[in-house]
This record gives structure tokens, sequence and C-alpha cells, in this order.
């Protein structure tokens, strides 16, 4: 049987992005805007870039899509190689990808079957099914065997955020003009939780220990937890993620938990200075090691 390929779109957070490419892996990116300026997600804006661009202030960032063109442009390149594509995007909730691209997957039904799976997660939550997929197809599974094994992931990827700014929030809709104002006039920080793929705003804290609180009650309601991420704004541990893996300490004994980046697209939804916990709760079948 031809090798699967899998496609996603540089929402994607890889725990070995040099890996996945030697896996075949094709990211199509999306474009972030600054006013007049574009820049394609991951390959002409990293995400310390990007945080450093809204530092400046200026008009807020945008995140554009890949467009049907785009992924049309992908599926039939790939098409001359493989019968078989599996194409994972980021929440429908969030972007367009997921739409362009089974817009794009349908135009090519009869030439090559193309499946597209809207993952309802972003960042690492759609690098954790990437991953599985692309370990899948390693091991020889079926197009219909790795959808089926990664819808079945979907709903064991739990992600919230406390939120520094609302002015991300309000652009997007999240939050009206009048509540963004109030709240950051009181110091609210939101505490936001992805459910079916929608950022949604939970309650509101307003102070920094209250928000790690918050977040520690997330991460320790889980009893089977096989991969803990924590997402910030910067390269390196904040002093709110420090406090937080002081306390993941007191908790879980030696464990380590990986602190991540978070990327531009996200950053569009939830600002700068955010701080956000991924949980990958434990599958009984699961392709092992990536």
């Amino acid at each position: 049987m031809p090798k699967i390929r899998i496609v996603t779109d540089s929402t994607v957070h890889l725990s070995d992005p040099a890996q996945a490419e030697r896996m075949g892996l094709v990211v199509v990116p999306h474009t972030i805007q600054f006013g007049s300026q574009s820049f394609r997600e991951g390959i002409d804006i990293t995400s310390e870039e990007f945080f450093r661009r809204v530092a400046l202030g200026g008009p807020l960032p945008v995140a554009i899509p890949p467009t049907f063109d785009d992924f049309s442009a992908v599926y039939t390149d790939l098409g001359r190689v493989s019968d078989y594509i599996l194409s994972i995007h980021t929440s429908s909730k969030l972007s367009r990808a997921y739409r362009h691209a089974k817009m794009a997957a349908d135009a090519l039904l009869g030439r090559t079957q193309v499946r597209v799976v809207d993952s309802l997660t972003i960042s690492r939550g759609l690098g954790i099914l990437v991953e599985a997929a692309l370990r899948a197809a390693e091991a020889g599974q079926s197009l219909d065997e790795i959808v089926r094994l990664v819808r079945g992931m979907i709903p064991s990827i739990y992600m919230v955020f406390v939120v520094d700014t609302l002015d991300y929030l309000e652009r997007s809709g999240r939050m009206g003009p009048a509540q963004a104002i109030l709240g950051t006039m009181l110091g609210i920080k939101p505490f936001l939780t992805l459910e079916e793929g929608e950022l949604i705003p939970m309650e509101k804290v307003r102070s920094r220990d209250k928000a790690l609180e918050k977040l520690l009650e997330f991460i320790t309601e889980f009893s089977n937890i096989e991969e803990l991420a924590i997402l910030q704004s910067a390269r390196h541990p904040t002093e709110d993620t420090r406090m937080l893996l002081e306390r993941l300490a007191l908790e879980y004994g030696d464990q380590t938990f990986p602190v991540m980046m978070y990327g531009p697209t996200l950053g569009c939804h939830i600002g700068p200075n955010s701080l956000g916990v991924l949980v990958y709760e434990g599958q009984d079948d699961h392709v092992a090691g990536f």
C-alpha cells in the first residue's frame, strides 16, 4: 500500500519538527498580518519575532488561514506520490484552515483520497494528534485506521488559559467592549477553556496567585496524565511559570513538564503574556514513542 502522507497547518506545535519532516509531514502556513505587513507563520516570522512585534505596539495582529488554492496545490503535489492523504487542522472554531482544506479535498474527489479532520484543538494539542498519525502511518496502518485513532484521541485533549490582556478577546468577539474596558480597569484576567474547539471564558480571576491556583486545580483533576505541557509567550520560563512548576513539584515530585512557547496564530487569539496548560489523558490503545 502506498505510504499515507500527513498534512497539517502552522499552528501545530511538534515535539521534534525535524523528525516530523523526515517522516514526510507537510505544514501549510497561516499568514500573520500586522497592518499592511504579512508574514507566513513559521517561515517568515517565528514566535519570538511575533511577540517582539506585539510588544512594540501598533495594530493588533490578525491570523489569516491557508487558502483553498494553498491546500489544493499541496494535495495535488502529494497526489503524485501517494493515493492517500490525511489532513489534520486546528479547530474550525479558531481558523478557517479546516474549511478550506475540506473544500480542496472535495475538489480532488476521484483522483486522490484526502481525509480532513477537525482537531478541535490548537498548538501542542494539534501536535499530539499529528505525531500519533505520523507514527501510525509509519507502522503501516490504513487511512481509515489512522482517522479512527486521531478522532478517538481528540476528546482526551484539554487546554486552559489565563489571559493577561482583554484586547484580543474583545476583537475576536469573545468579550464585549464594555466588558473589556471594565475588566481592564479592575485588573481581571479571564480563565479560558478550549471546549469543543472554541475558546470559552469560564471564570475571572483578579490576582496572579488565584490564576495559578485555577491552573493547578485544573491539572490535579486528572488521574491519568500522559502528557502535560505549559504554554507561555516567552522562550524561557517566566516568573508565573516557575511558580506553577514549583507547585506542580509539590504534587508530582520529580516529574518534569515541558514549557513551550505558543505560536503567532494562537497569540492572535489570546494575546501576549498568557499562561496555558495542556493535558492529554492516557489512551489504552496508541502507537508508542515519537
